[in-house]
């Protein structure tokens, strides 16, 4: 990534979504499931999330001349092949970008419980992109 400014800010509003979905997530999902409020902020975040490692991935190929796939998983698992990213992250970022999708896309049908259970359990994910990122750019 060529613009060291533009990265740090992308990560910097990754991590920051990370931290606003764990500040507001309750732990109970009957309690998630009754707080619009909550929903809409885990929900914004996650999106926002999402959409910066997908923006920092893109800028990435591009900068290095390389193609951009044009579905979003291929973008990451396209990270993967090159060790930007780990295998294993790349393939989870993948599956994670039809998440991206359906918030993008098809808000009302969002599965609450699902949404719960990745926000409880994989932010560590996006903070590990951040991380590997950093690694490849020598930060």
């Amino acid at each position: 990534m060529a613009d060291r400014f533009l990265l740090a800010r992308a990560l910097a509003d990754i991590r920051d979504a990370v931290a606003r979905i764990r500040q507001v997530l309750p732990a109970d999902i009957e309690v998630f499931s009754r707080d619009r409020t909550a929903r809409e902020v885990i929900v914004l975040n996650l999106f926002v999330a999402l959409q910066h490692c997908l923006s920092v991935a893109t800028h990435w190929l591009a900068d290095a001349r390389l193609d951009v796939p044009a579905a979003y998983r291929d973008v990451f698992l396209a990270l993967g092949d090159r060790a930007v990213l780990s295998p294993e992250l790349a393939g989870r970022l993948a599956a994670a970008s039809g998440l991206r999708n359906l918030i993008a896309h098809r808000y009302g049908v969002l599965d609450w419980q699902r949404i719960h259970a990745i926000a409880a359990t994989q932010m560590d994910d996006l903070l590990q992109f951040c991380a590997e990122i950093e690694r490849a750019a020598g930060a």
